[in-house]
Parts: structure tokens; C-alpha cells; sequence
């Protein structure tokens, strides 16, 4: 039987305060005990610098919110960014770095960045991804209709990571249908870790419900998250409910070892696709 959670092994919570180069969480591959993504939120002070080389990962640096100036080695982009809070739901500006690269970033404004990695091979070059190269669609309907933000799909250039955004309307399900992308079993599905970074609006008194459960419920918690949390998907289907009154954003990171989104529906609510 599934337990409803406050405390998670699946959940990482954001520090309470930034630590001295901004960071407020951290996800690497060993801290989630599985392989390919990784996953940092900072938050910078206007006139602060983030510094970070990719080595041999390839990295997606979104502007959550508040605007910067972003250079790479071979790259210089100033006055990026437009909104200052991602419940604008204006698109991103979304700086993508490849392998053995280096991104420097200076906050023009109070500063909120994800950092999404994965495995990179050094195909790509760094470019910005402006909110126009920012696919925008409805999914669901009713109920489990949500605004989707196609940062790096699977139609865009990546060796590993995919980086997505989703807004959720207040009362309304999310990743529902209950799906999972856990095996490693083309063409019918896709092994892909995943992350789940949420913010709430309002913040501080509101919540969401996750749950992550398998087929044989091995795994199955149903997790209260707040925001500002990130929850872990090493495998499984995982559902998202957004009580009402609270909006809902999540940014969604996910990588395997082939670079597909092929997922398996839960059989007990696919009918609900028709």
C-alpha cells in the first residue's frame, strides 16, 4: 500500500540559504546513486559570477528567472533573460554548453539558474536557446490539461539530456496518464533518469502530491512536495497533482544511454488517453 510522504528518499529540498557561490542544491550522479543526470539550482546576487566547466558532460544552464549576461568559450551573450519569475510563463533563455567546455555567467539582476548535465560526446556547439526556439503546447485535456515548454526535446540537438518546463494549472494532474520510461527496450521503451524541480505559486503555504510506484509496487510512495524540491525518478510511473489554489511549475531534466523518450503508459489509466 502506498504511504503518503513528507520525507522522501526521492525528495532533495533546497537549502534554506544560498551557500557562498550561490548554490541551493545539488544532485550529481553518485548522491542519486544511478548514472547519467545531474542537476544544481543557484540563486545570485546582481553582480555575482557562476563559473563551471563541463568537462565530459554536456550542460543546460536555464534562466529561471532575472536577467545575465553568459560566455563560453567560443560564445558571448549579453542581456539574456526576460522573466523574473517563471509563473510569467514567458519561454526561457537556455544557454547550452557541450563537453569540455566552460560557462561564466553574471547576474545582471537577482539570479535563479538551473544546471542540467549529462554524458556529452562533443557534437553540438554552445549556442543560446531563446524563448522564440521554444516549443510551446497544451497537453491532456480537462482535468489533466497542462502548458508544456520544450526547452531540448528530442527534435532538438543534445547527446544526453532532455530539459522540458511545465506549468500546471491550479487543481489540475500532471505526467497523466501515469507513465514510466525505466526499460532499456526499443522501440517500445527507453531508459531515462529523471528529475522533477518544483515551485509552487504561492509558496509559502502551498504543496503538490507526486507519487512513484512501479509495477510490482516494490517502489510506491505518494510524496507531499513543497517548493523549491526536487523529486527523483530512478524508475517507474510518476504522477503529479497540483491542489487547488497553487499553481504549479515544474522543470523536468531526464538522460539515459540512448537519447529517445519512448514510455510505457500505466495499462490501469490509459483509457483515459481516449
Amino acid at each position: 500500500m502506498s504511504k503518503l510522504l513528507e520525507s522522501s528518499k526521492l525528495v532533495v529540498p533546497s537549502k534554506e540559504q544560498p551557500e557562498q557561490d550561490g548554490n541551493i542544491l545539488r544532485i550529481t550522479p553518485e548522491s542519486a546513486n544511478w548514472k547519467y543526470v545531474g542537476f544544481e539550482v543557484y540563486q545570485l546576487k546582481e553582480g555575482q559570477v557562476f563559473e563551471k566547466e563541463t568537462h565530459d558532460q554536456e550542460m543546460a544552464v536555464v534562466l529561471l528567472s532575472g536577467l545575465a549576461n553568459a560566455t563560453t568559450k567560443l560564445q558571448s551573450l549579453n542581456q539574456i533573460g526576460k522573466r523574473m519569475s517563471v509563473f510569467e510563463k514567458t519561454p526561457a533563455y537556455t544557454v547550452y554548453i557541450p563537453n569540455d567546455d566552460a560557462i561564466k555567467i553574471e547576474a545582471l539582476t537577482h539570479l535563479e539558474i538551473a544546471v542540467c548535465t549529462a554524458p556529452g560526446k562533443g557534437t553540438y556547439e554552445a549556442r543560446l536557446i531563446s524563448p522564440e526556439d521554444v516549443e510551446v503546447a497544451n497537453r491532456g485535456s480537462g482535468s489533466m490539461q497542462r502548458e508544456i515548454h520544450n526547452i531540448l526535446p528530442e527534435n532538438k540537438h543534445a547527446d544526453s539530456l532532455f530539459v522540458i518546463e511545465v506549468f500546471t494549472p491550479q487543481g489540475n494532474w500532471s505526467s497523466f496518464p501515469p507513465h514510466k520510461h525505466d526499460q532499456d527496450n526499443l522501440p517500445h521503451e527507453t531508459y531515462l533518469e529523471e528529475t522533477y524541480y518544483h515551485k509552487i505559486n504561492p509558496a509559502d503555504r502551498g504543496f503538490a502530491i507526486q507519487r512513484v510506484y512501479n509495477d510490482d509496487r516494490s517502489l510506491d510512495e505518494t510524496i507531499v512536495v513543497k517548493d523549491g524540491q526536487v523529486v527523483l525518478v530512478p524508475e517507474g510511473y510518476h504522477p503529479v497533482s497540483a491542489p487547488p489554489g497553487y499553481d504549479l511549475y515544474y522543470l523536468n531534466v531526464m538522460a539515459g544511454p540512448i537519447r529517445k523518450w519512448q514510455f510505457t503508459n500505466d495499462k490501469d489509466h490509459e483509457w483515459l488517453m481516449k
